[in-house]
């Protein structure tokens, strides 16, 4: 008897996990918590966000890769604290009017960006190239909206907003192939 109790509950468990909006809900919650992980530096903080966001497209595609990060802009943007901590505190809608707005407005078309590359080439030299480019499609995002609305110097902008996260974004881009293969390797 208790043996049936434990195979469906397993299956039960199984089949929420195979439907597609538990994986985007998940990969929106995953990019949450990575938001957590911060250095709440001046203007842009140095998070792990944008790891969740390339792999939200690698593992679930262009369409629901984008679905997930959408997700997560909707939940930041009614108050939810699922941003980042900032070195300056705001809430909602106007996070994405302050100097990180454009990073955030990126993560969905990054995740759709990636999630397309990764589903049409599945190598490891494509997935790097996807990975980088989701990055980099973030910080020039973010760096031409924190120009505009915030800096009004693109050299300051560059400096504060792109190349002080050159490193980190190569660190984070090995991080999330690592991930990418390694969960990859497992599910087989």
């Amino acid at each position: 008897m208790e043996t049936i109790k434990n195979l469906t509950t397993n299956l039960k468990i199984s089949n929420i996990l195979s439907k597609p909006l538990t994986w985007v809900i998940s990969f929106a919650v995953l990019t949450a918590i990575a938001a957590q992980i911060s250095v709440p530096v001046k203007p842009v903080p140095f998070t792990l966000q944008t790891v969740a966001v390339v792999l939200a497209g690698a593992f679930l595609g262009a369409k629901k890769g984008f679905q997930s990060q959408l997700l997560y802009l909707g939940l930041g943007i009614i108050g939810l604290p699922v941003f980042a901590l900032a070195a300056e505190p705001t809430i909602g809608f106007a996070r994405l009017i302050g100097p990180t707005g454009g990073y955030l407005l990126a993560f969905p078309l990054a995740a759709y960006v990636v999630g397309l590359l990764v589903e049409k080439y599945k190598n490891y030299y494509a997935v790097v190239g996807a990975m980088l480019l989701g990055n980099l499609i973030i910080l020039v995002t973010g760096t031409l909206y924190l120009d505009l609305v915030y800096l009004q110097s693109l050299t300051e902008s560059l400096k504060l907003g792109a190349l002080i996260f050159s490193v980190w974004t190569v660190v984070k881009v090995m991080i999330s192939v690592a991930l990418y293969f390694g969960i990859k390797s497992v599910k087989k």
